[in-house]
C-alpha cells in the first residue's frame, strides 16, 4: 500500500512516499480504516524533525500522520460499535498506538475514532480531531469559558485558532485574537470581536482584564500573554510549559494542554458540527504524493485552517 514513511529524522527531505508499505491487521480490539484524507498538524512536524525522538522513539522506517478520515474496512475482535462501511475520523498516530495515518489503511484503536459528522466530505472530517479536540478540552474543561468571559486566543486562523474562536463565541465570550494582516477579516468572520495584527501592534499593550488566554504560538507571545490577564485569571498553552514564576507573578493559573482524543470527544465534536456551532476549513487538499509541499505550506505559518492530504 501507500504510505508516507520517514528513514530518518530531519527536515521535509526526510519524507518519502513508499508505494510497497506493508498493510496493517485490524487487530484485536482494533478498526482497520481505509484512509480517504489526512490533515497535516504541528504535530507530524516535530514527530519528523525528531523533537520527540528520546522521548518516545519510532522504529524506522515509520509512517507519519495523526488525524484521518475514511472507511472502515474491517472491525477486529472485540469491536462492536463499528462495522464495514462507516465512515469514521480520528486519531492514527504510531505515538498513540494506531499504525500511522498517512497511508491507504491504518489500524487504529477503536477507542480513538468515531463516525464522521454526517454531510462532511472526507477531507473536512480528516481535518477535525486534533484541532477540534484541543479547542473543546480548552474551552469547555479546563476554561469552561461562558458568557460574559474575555478569552485572547492566539493565532486565530490556524487551525486549533478557527475552531477555538468559534466554540468561545458561542458559548458567549468577548473573542480577542491575534492574526497576520491577511487573515483579519477571516478570523472576524469566525466571530472574533477584536483582532491584533501582531506584526503591527502590541496585543499586551492594547489589551488588558482577560479571563483566559489560550496560546497556540509559544516563546515570547506566551510570556507577553500574562500581561493580559486578570488575576485569577488562566493561560493554556498547547507548546508551552506553565511557567510557574510568571504565574506567581500576575496571581493567575498557567496549564499545558496535552489533548487527549477520545471516541466520547470525537462525538461531542460531531455534535457541534450538527449544530452549526463549529465549520472546519481546509484551505488546500494535496495529493499524497505532494507531502512535501503539504508541509512546507502548514510550515509556513500562513495558511487559514488546516492543510489535507488526499489517499
Amino acid at each position: 500500500m501507500k504510505a508516507v514513511q520517514i528513514a530518518q529524522y530531519g527536515d521535509v527531505g526526510v519524507l518519502t512516499v513508499t508505494a510497497d508499505a506493508p498493510k496493517p491487521g485490524a487487530g484485536e480490539g482494533k478498526v482497520l480504516v481505509e484512509v480517504r484524507a489526512a490533515s497535516v498538524n504541528p504535530v507530524d512536524t516535530m514527530i519528523r524533525s525528531g523533537a520527540y525522538a528520546k522521548m518516545a522513539p519510532l522504529s524506522l522506517p515509520a509512517t507519519l500522520g495523526t488525524d484521518m478520515a475514511g472507511v472502515v474496512a474491517e472491525a477486529g475482535a472485540g469491536v462492536t460499535d463499528l462495522r464495514k462501511g462507516d465512515k469514521v475520523f480520528g486519531m492514527a498516530s504510531l505515538l498513540a498506538g494506531a499504525s500511522g495515518a498517512f497511508a491507504q489503511f491504518v489500524s487504529v484503536p477503536a477507542g480513538l475514532i468515531a463516525r464522521a459528522p454526517a454531510g462532511l466530505d472526507f477531507a473536512d472530517a480528516a481535518a477535525l480531531p486534533l484541532t477540534a479536540v484541543s479547542a473543546l478540552e480548552v474551552i469547555d474543561e479546563k476554561m469552561k469559558v461562558g458568557k460574559g468571559h474575555k478569552i485572547l486566543i492566539h493565532g486565530g486562523a490556524g487551525g486549533i485558532g478557527t475552531i477555538a474562536v468559534q466554540l468561545a463565541k458561542h458559548r458567549g465570550a468577548f473573542v480577542a485574537t491575534t492574526a497576520l494582516a491577511e487573515a483579519v477579516s477571516y478570523v472576524k468572520g469566525l466571530g472574533a470581536d477584536t483582532v491584533i495584527d501582531f506584526q503591527k501592534e502590541a496585543f499586551e499593550k492594547v489589551l488588558s482584564g482577560y479571563d483566559f488566554v489560550f496560546d497556540t504560538v509559544a516563546g515570547e507571545t506566551y510570556r507577553k500573554s500574562f500581561d493580559v490577564l486578570t488575576r485569577g485569571g488562566t493561560i493554556v498553552s498547547m507548546l508551552e510549559q506553565p511557567n510557574a514564576d510568571l504565574a506567581a507573578r500576575h496571581g493567575v493559573t498557567a496549564l499545558l494542554q496535552m489533548t487527549q482524543v477520545n471516541t466520547s470527544r470525537l462525538n461531542a465534536v460531531a455534535e457541534l458540527v450538527a449544530k452549526g456551532v463549529i465549520k472546519v476549513h481546509v484551505e488546500r487538499v494535496y495529493p499524497a504524493d505532494q507531502v512535501k509541499e503539504a508541509f512546507l505550506a502548514r510550515e509556513s505559518g500562513k495558511v487559514r485552517g488546516k492543510v489535507v492530504l488526499s489517499f
